[in-house]
This record gives C-alpha cells, sequence and structure tokens, in this order.
C-alpha cells in the first residue's frame, strides 16, 4: 500500500519501504536513506579511511539506488545491497586513484595509518601470498613476461629482445596480466590488502 503524511520510521517494515521506492515513492527513500545513511558512511569511512570521500561515496551510492529503484527486490537484504554497493563504489574510487599519484598516495598513507606493525607483517604475507596465486592465474607467456618486468626490474626493451618478441607485444602483455592480477585481488582480498597490492603494481 502507499505511504501517506509524515516520514516513515525505523519501525515500519524494510521491504514495504523498497516496495515503495521500487515505485519512485520519494517519502520511501527518504526514509531508507535516513535508516542507512549513517551505516553506509561509517562502512566506506572504514574502506577509505576518507571523511570527505566516504561521504562523496554515500551520495554516490543512493543516486545508484534510486536510479535503479525498479530492479530492486524487497525480499532481500536492503542494508547487504548497500553495502555491496558501497564496496563496488569504493574500488571503483580506487581505480581512478592508481592512475592519479597524488590521491593514491593520499589514500594509502592513511590507510596505513590504521595498522601497527604486527598487522604490516601479517598483511604484508598475505598480500604476497595473493600476490602469488593471482600470478598463478596468468598464462605462462604472460608470467615470464611479468616476472621479468616486476621480479628482475627489466625494462620492456630487454624483455622484447631476450624473448625475441616486439616491444608492443611485452607491453600489451602486460596490460592485460596487470589487469588480471587486479581483478583477482579485488575479487580476493579484502578491501585493505587490495589496496596495498595496487599500491605496490602501479609502482
Amino acid at each position: 500500500m502507499p505511504l501517506k503524511g509524515k516520514l516513515v520510521t525505523r519501525g515500519e517494515s524494510e521491504s514495504l519501504l523498497v516496495i515503495e521506492l521500487s515505485k519512485g515513492n520519494e517519502k520511501a527513500f527518504r526514509a531508507l536513506f535516513e535508516m542507512y545513511r549513517k551505516d553506509v558512511y561509517s562502512y566506506s569511512l572504514s574502506l577509505l579511511k576518507s571523511s570527505a570521500n566516504a561521504k562523496e561515496i554515500v551520495q554516490d551510492v543512493f543516486m545508484k539506488v534510486w536510479l535503479h529503484r525498479e530492479n530492486l527486490n524487497p525480499e532481500l537484504s536492503f542494508k547487504s545491497f548497500l553495502f555491496t554497493i558501497t564496496r563496488n563504489l569504493s574500488f571503483n574510487f580506487l581505480q581512478k586513484a592508481v592512475n592519479d599519484r597524488n590521491l593514491r598516495l593520499a589514500i594509502f598513507q592513511k590507510t596505513q595509518k590504521f595498522h601497527n606493525p604486527i598487522d604490516r607483517q601479517i598483511q604484508d604475507a598475505e598480500y604476497e601470498s595473493m600476490r602469488k596465486r593471482a600470478i598463478e592465474g596468468l598464462s605462462p607467456k604472460q608470467r615470464i613476461i611479468f616476472n621479468m618486468s616486476r621480479e628482475e626490474s627489466k625494462s620492456y626493451q630487454e624483455i622484447s629482445s631476450e624473448l625475441g618478441i616486439s616491444v608492443s607485444t611485452v607491453k600489451n602483455q602486460m596490460s592485460k596480466s596487470l589487469a588480471l592480477v587486479r581483478n583477482f585481488l579485488q575479487a580476493n582480498a579484502d578491501f585493505t590488502l587490495a589496496l596495498v597490492a595496487l599500491w605496490q603494481l602501479s609502482n
């Protein structure tokens, strides 16, 4: 049934709110926003370690919800749905940061402040294990080129000469390898570990 009168409170059925939101009911949208905006902000802040960026993610999350309201499923947890969007948008933000050295450095430094030396040792070990698993997923040719570039610090020209392939082929294979490794880390590592990994890969 349609929602009437004053703004709906937390006591109202979440599923009813989601149903009404899917119909374009703005009161339902505002009610859900007030109900979960702090949770989304806290989760985003725990990922990005930046209040300003977390607030921006909150806006983006609920904008995405509104734009795709017709596809909402009232039988599923709305909070879990919001957190999934939050995580995805945070990773998208991180991907942009990979191409912006200053932004990447700022995020990385803020993240590291939340870890003590023991946490860092554990994190480094987890990163190395996850990185090896990611590299194992590459093709034999990609692994050779990747290791020559990242482990042996050889230039693309040196790799080209040693393997008897063109520099453009080396660049193309490295580009594909980095994309595969990043996707693997994002899908299998927690956010902070993925952040460290992407930082390492981009340097």
